[in-house]
């Protein structure tokens, strides 16, 4: 039978990011010079497939530091932990490693370098994220004031308006951000910014790659994990880039092929922690399905690399 014709957009940039890269490098190289098993807090980025595979390469993944025993080396996720970890772990004289993302880091010593100049921060991000939760945990309590929506902005009470500043979880919606700092600035006229935008280069790339895409597309589909911040946000940027189906999958198998009955055109995708072998088992699939020719929207080259931590790049003492 002959396979219905196909046009599969395939985004560029797409799926790894170099924190990605990074988190998973860092666990790896620890279990290449300690030996399994490597301690890891918090899933090291959020997908699945990274977890398995690292799961059986010898970590353990645990939501906790009182999960870990203090006899084996821990990692801390790309997303960031509050102070009270790495004390904690410092306390109990673990050897630990932490792989949080240097963009996300950069964050924190900005608000940090803002209280220190007595400014209260407002962080626009999402509530339980590990970021958002790692971010605030760096200042003390009732120094971080989170907003979500533009709603939030009018509800937030600061001590002083004239001495505030704000920072933002790295993997949000560019144009939602914007217009909660819209917001923000309205309310608060001296409130103080960023010196660069937080949200990060790989976000900002894989939703412009998107919106270049989305016009063209009868359908989406996301190659992401559904705790995934940046993964469902390219689904949403997506849908109001006027692509009608937009949709999150984490694998081939997550594919609803009766919702994208009759489509001539498809966008793919992939959040930053979501590997390249999971995008090509989703194209794969529509090639046993239609006649596909793919072509390639790319809006940005990436050539961003960050390196491991020294401790990983040292031998072992004796």
């Amino acid at each position: 039978m002959t396979k219905p014709p196909l046009t599969l957009y395939l985004a560029a940039p797409r799926g790894f990011c170099a924190g990605v890269e990074r988190a998973i490098k860092i666990v790896e190289m620890a279990i290449e010079k300690w030996g399994a098993p490597v301690y890891v807090r918090h899933e090291i980025v959020h997908n699945r497939y990274v977890v398995d595979d690292l799961r059986d390469k010898g970590a353990v993944f645990v939501e906790e530091l009182d999960e870990a025993p203090d006899d084996r080396p821990v990692i801390f996720s790309a997303h960031g932990v509050p102070k009270s970890v790495p004390a904690e772990a410092r306390a109990r004289e673990m050897v630990y490693v932490d792989a949080t993302c240097p963009l996300v880091s950069k964050v924190h010593i900005e608000a940090e370098r803002h209280h220190q100049n007595g400014l209260q921060m407002v962080m626009i991000g999402h509530a339980g994220h590990p970021e958002t939760l790692g971010t605030m945990g760096q200042l003390p309590d009732g120094e971080v004031l989170l907003v979500e929506t533009v709603a939030d902005v009018a509800e937030i009470a600061p001590r002083d308006p004239e001495r505030l500043a704000f920072i933002t979880q790295t993997t949000l919606s560019v144009d939602d951000t914007v217009d909660i700092v819209a917001a923000l600035k309205e309310r608060f006229p001296a409130i103080v910014g960023p010196h660069k935008e937080d949200i990060c280069y790989a976000t900002t790339n894989r939703q412009e790659a998107v919106k270049a895409m989305a016009p063209n597309c009868d359908a989406m589909l996301v190659v992401g994990a559904p705790n995934s911040s940046n993964s469902k946000r390219l689904v949403e940027v997506g849908s109001k880039a006027g692509c009608r189906y937009s949709q999150l999958v984490q694998r081939a198998t997550d594919i609803d092929w009766r919702a994208l009955d009759g489509i001539e055109s498809l966008g793919v995708t992939a959040g930053a922690s979501a590997p390249e072998v999971l995008i090509d088992e989703v194209v794969d699939a529509f090639r046993d399905r239609y006649d596909v020719r793919v072509e390639l929207v790319e809006t940005a080259v990436e050539t961003v690399e960050f390196k491991v931590p020294r401790a990983l790049r040292e031998p072992v003492r004796a």
